[in-house]
């Protein structure tokens, strides 16, 4: 299992945030490591990574199916739809999706216990 983040020093999530109409971004990506360092912790086949990318899309896939949700500039994110999409033979969008994660995967740096050092609550 993969989980990638974005980091919580780099431009593209303070501007993410701006966008969006707020500054806590760093804010609930922090409340997710949190939540996922028992994981971080106890599960080694678990892979965490922070990523510095503008992204434009909070995409959950799971094998041949995603859902996919749009980032729509001035809203948050829970106010955009939700796509849900399927690997068919033939159709392109599907791995349209799962090549743009594979490249920021790969452009991303592992979560380092400095990372989470300073969260507190777990």
């Amino acid at each position: 299992m993969r989980i990638l983040l974005g980091d919580l020093d780099c431009a593209a999530v303070r501007q993410r945030g701006i966008d969006e109409g707020h500054q806590i971004m760093d804010g609930k990506i922090r409340n997710a490591l949190l939540l996922y360092r028992p994981l971080m912790r106890s599960h080694p086949d678990i892979d965490f990574r922070l990523h510095d990318s503008t992204l434009y899309n909070s995409i959950y896939r799971a094998d041949d199916e995603m859902l996919v949700n749009p980032h729509v500039h001035g809203s948050g994110t829970y106010l955009a739809p939700v796509l849900h999409l399927r690997r068919l033979p033939g159709g392109r969008l599907f791995d349209t999706y799962a090549n743009s994660i594979d490249h920021t995967w790969e452009n991303a740096r592992p979560v380092t216990a400095q990372d989470v050092a300073g969260i507190t609550g777990a």
